[in-house]
């Protein structure tokens, strides 16, 4: 790991040149401290931006795998395990999934409405479902719906076509024929997002691939797909953030995709009030919410470079270009509990092999360096890549991430001190 002079430069000459009132000072931040360790290799039990701690800090949930540059096979597991960061890392098994990926894991959730109970996603009795289990008492629930996201409260959740994604985007899908991934139908009527109540189990197709055909980029291969993924609920849990993607030229021995086109919506959570993000040809990758109007989302900024936006949902064309020259990459963002900064990590360039990481002040757009993470030629294969994929401690006082820079796949811990 190394600092990234320039932008701290820069972010050193945006400070100096503000003459307001002083803006909010940059936190302190810690050096990474490992808390998972070899010989198998370890990552946070979830994507990017989701609460990894229980309710008491005490626990960190996380998967254990052997493997280390391939997709994982149908009936392939990882253990789900909890790091308890009072007893010296103490690395405690709790369940096993053959559901999960390098990018998302298992989407293991803390639900706040019940003490010492989580929820990932599993294959059981051949279909791909959610597991609520308290790791105390062995007690479990099952639900007939892979998790995609969660609400804050817990009590909602939306469900996608996993089996569909393995084709599609393989990196992020489930092996197995735990879903009808309906390959043969390009625009399915029958399945999209479901909204899924996690307490009572029931589910409702609230919006259709087919229903945004016209609103998606158009496919000339007869044998291309459209689908969604990558959802998120804003915090109140009225709106949805999620990707629609149509793939072309699929190749079923490498499983490459040589054409693919993303259009970023919003929808209201009952599937109403469906909203493009941006004009065409911008696309879209990451995101968040800032707040329940206010999205980070990077994107094709005017159809020419990828790069950082912010903007609020019914004022989409007063779209805001974050960091313009330096954060012109495509990274996962991420708000402070606080609402004052953002984080985000990019991908290597050829030839470096180092992850950037930065931190970003929202108020004057001042930028500092939060290190470069090495990748070791092991874990640059694309579907078994590992990206830092950062997570705030909901108090703001941690983030954690995973990592490789060490030589294998761990995750770590930074202190934060706010000032």
């Amino acid at each position: 790991m190394k600092k990234l002079g320039f932008i701290t430069l820069f972010a050193t000459l945006l400070v100096s040149s503000c003459t307001s009132s002083a803006p909010t000072p940059f936190p302190e931040v810690s050096e990474p401290i490992a808390i998972t360790q070899g010989p198998k290799d370890h990552l946070f039990a979830s994507y990017y931006g989701i609460n990894s701690w229980s309710k008491d800090n005490r626990y960190v949930a996380v998967l254990e795998t052997d493997i280390t540059d391939r997709l994982s096979e149908d009936g392939e597991y990882a253990t789900l395990a909890l790091v308890d960061l009072q007893d010296n890392n103490k690395l405690i098994p709790i369940a096993k999934t053959c559901t999960w990926n390098f990018q998302e894991a298992a989407m293991c959730h803390w639900l706040p409405w019940a003490d010492d109970t989580l929820l990932f996603n599993d294959k059981r009795e051949g279909k791909f479902v959610t597991v609520i289990l308290n790791w105390k008492t062995g007690e479990e629930r099952i639900i007939p719906y892979p998790v995609s996201a969660v609400s804050k409260d817990g009590e909602w959740a939306v469900s996608i076509n996993y089996a569909r994604l393995r084709i599609s985007r393989p990196d992020y899908g489930y092996a197995g024929d735990g879903q009808d991934a309906q390959r043969d139908v390009a625009w399915p009527e029958n399945d999209g997002l479901w909204l899924v109540n996690l307490k009572s189990g029931e589910a409702k197709l609230i919006l259709t691939v087919a229903s945004l055909k016209d609103q998606m980029t158009q496919m000339e291969d007869p044998n291309g797909m459209a689908y969604f993924c990558h959802t998120v609920f804003n915090p109140s849990a009225t709106k949805i953030f999620f990707l629609a993607r149509t793939v072309e030229n699929l190749d079923a021995q490498t499983k490459k995709v040589s054409k693919w086109k993303t259009t970023s919506f919003t929808c209201d959570v009952d599937g109403s009030n469906v909203r493009r993000c941006f004009p065409d040809g911008w696309g879209g990758s990451h995101f968040n919410w800032k707040d329940d109007k206010t999205l980070a989302v990077t994107a094709k900024w005017e159809d020419r470079v990828y790069g950082h936006t912010l903007f609020t949902v019914g004022e989409e064309e007063k779209v805001q270009h974050i960091g313009a020259g330096i954060l012109d990459f495509d990274g996962h963002c991420l708000f402070s509990p606080n609402g004052k900064f953002m984080s985000s990590d990019g991908y290597y360039k050829k030839k470096v092999f180092e992850r950037p990481w930065v931190l970003v002040r929202l108020e004057d757009q001042a930028i500092i360096s939060l290190g470069a993470f090495y990748v070791p030629e092991v874990y640059r294969n694309t579907y078994s890549r590992c990206d830092l994929h950062p997570r705030f401690r909901p108090d703001g006082k941690q983030i954690g991430f995973n990592s490789v820079h060490e030589g294998s796949r761990q995750v770590y811990l930074r202190n934060i001190e706010w000032k």
